[in-house]
């Protein structure tokens, strides 16, 4: 049985490192709740949006994350307005769309979801 995501490490990408195939996104992002792909700036990244009432929520969803990407040695983009907090994962070195992306996207399920 395949490990699920949330259970995966982050591992270190290279700009050698090749970007997912488009059938192995659907498959991956299949196992996520609430991310969608979006093309931007030229490469394929997740994304997902939280939305709260007021402000200090997203403040404490950001706290909550970036211990686990530190952990993970795999940053996302935060984009916190009042109201909401966009997420966006894409694998700076390789250029695109890695497993890391949905490794961490897992991640960030999980601590939303508790």
């Amino acid at each position: 049985m395949e490990t699920p995501l949330a259970d995966r490490r982050c591992v270190v990408c290279t700009p050698d490192t090749p970007t997912l195939a488009p059938e192995q996104i659907d498959k991956l992002l299949q196992q996520l709740s609430g991310w969608s792909v979006a093309q931007t700036d030229g490469h394929l990244q997740l994304t997902r949006t939280f939305r709260f009432k007021g402000f200090m929520p997203g403040v404490q969803l950001i706290n909550r994350i970036a211990p686990i990407a530190e952990a993970e040695g795999h940053h996302p983009d935060l984009h916190l307005t009042y109201g909401s907090l966009r997420v966006d994962l894409w694998t700076h070195a390789a250029g695109g769309l890695t497993e890391n992306d949905f490794v961490l996207a897992a991640k960030i399920d999980q601590i939303e979801a508790a």
